[in-house]
């Protein structure tokens, strides 16, 4: 089985370069033959392709995702958007070269004909993308944030063994 790891984010905004850490940090790691990891960052559309051309049966995005937790919680989350994208506007489904909106990318992935079949984000709780403060466009983590990617690391190792083994995702929060 071929898994993607998408590391996704911009290191510009503080707490939204959650993703892009969290594949820096794999990269390193021993991983299963066939799983790959990127740090996609804002590129959207090549994700989309990469998920068009590259034939991966799975995809594991990382990203921040606000739902209301305290910063640096950790989620897992089987989006639903693949199935949705036929009931969506087409127009909704394009996406520039830089823009990185995981509902438009995978919505354009279907648009473009593309099939994965199994994409789970991982997301993090973020504490602040700088624009709270006179820290707009401050790189690095919050701490709380910073705290959770080496759990994060954990955490998708576990979920690329159960995708590998045809295994069940359970959502996590």
């Amino acid at each position: 089985m071929n898994v993607l790891i998408a590391g996704v984010g911009n290191i510009f905004l503080g707490d939204d370069g959650f993703g892009s850490e969290v594949a820096q940090r794999m990269s390193g790691r021993d991983l299963p033959q066939g799983v790959h990891v990127v740090d996609f960052g804002i590129r959207g559309l090549d994700l989309s392709y990469a998920l068009v051309d590259d034939g991966y049966e799975a995809a594991i995005v990382v990203d921040t995702t606000r739902q209301g937790d305290a910063p640096g919680t950790l989620y897992v989350i089987e989006p639903e958007m693949l199935e949705d994208a036929d009931s969506r506007n087409q127009q909704d489904a394009l996406i520039s070269p830089h823009d990185m909106d995981a509902g438009k990318v995978l919505r354009t992935v279907k648009a473009m004909g593309g099939h994965c079949e199994r994409i789970v984000l991982v997301g993090c709780e973020p504490q602040s993308f700088g624009e709270d403060t006179d820290e707009q466009g401050r790189m690095g983590l919050s701490e709380p944030v910073a705290a959770a990617v080496d759990k994060a690391v954990v955490l998708i190792e576990s979920l690329v063994t159960q995708l590998m083994n045809g295994g069940k995702v359970e959502a996590f929060h």
